[in-house]
């Protein structure tokens, strides 16, 4: 009776330890429907939800949001884990990204995850490191291929964070898989490709609780974004 009663106690802990295990998150093989269950706008229709300097950015009639300045604007609140969903439209030699786990939004750089974006058609980023083209992991890990269309055409990108993977669809195409873990120097990349030095902290110590931004008018060229959801997980 008492190895019976061990028993059970045993299974019963183990069922309870495995209740409590998050799913492991399963690689997404294209872009998902925004308009389902849990999804909704991540900065309001009207930007009522989202922090942002005055002046700099703004929405049209249709929906389009933009920037005159290299500033960011950022969710209202923090997320955990989540499917972040939109459409993106660069200018010649546009150079900007989507920023997720964003702790501290004023000193965002270091305290954050930037997913890249770029006019990979332009001379000056088609020449640079991968890390540095469309769908990378910023200063870290470059995209599996190039999918990004020219200079004004819109393109989708569904980034989803669960946990300490990070995957990035780029037009119905998963182009980077990140798995943060890996990323424990301030130095050196897992590839042996070298670390910028202003991302000077490791990704694999970067919270996973923050803002989600979006960086404006960076290197002279304009970015255009619509269309921006969310789910949480």
């Amino acid at each position: 009776m008492k190895k019976c009663f061990l028993l059970l106690a045993t299974l019963s802990l183990t069922y309870s330890l495995y209740a409590q295990t998050p799913a492991v998150s399963v690689p997404p093989k294209g872009h998902p429907n925004p308009s389902g269950a849990g999804w909704r706008s991540l900065f309001g229709s009207d930007l009522s939800e989202a922090s942002y300097p005055k002046g700099v950015w703004s929405m049209d009639d249709g929906g389009i949001l933009t920037a005159t300045e290299d500033k960011a604007i950022w969710s209202a609140v923090p997320y955990d884990d989540f499917i972040l969903d939109l459409l993106f439209k660069t200018a010649e030699g546009t150079n900007s990204g989507v920023v997720v786990h964003a702790s501290d939004t004023t000193n965002w750089i270091p305290n954050s995850v930037e997913i890249q974006i770029a006019d990979d058609y332009a001379k000056k980023w088609a020449e640079s490191p991968g890390n540095w083209q469309c769908g990378a992991f910023f200063g870290h890990q470059a995209p599996t291929k190039r999918t990004v269309k020219k200079p004004d055409e819109w393109n989708r990108y569904t980034i989803t964070c669960q946990g300490k993977m990070i995957y990035v669809v780029l037009n119905n195409e998963l182009v980077n898989t990140i798995d943060l873990t890996k990323f424990t120097s301030t130095k050196t990349n897992p590839d042996g490709s070298e670390v910028p030095a202003w991302l000077n902290k490791p990704a694999a110590d970067l919270p996973l609780h923050g803002f989600i931004g979006l960086q404006g008018k960076h290197a002279g060229a304009p970015i255009y974004y619509r269309n921006v959801k969310i789910k949480a997980l």
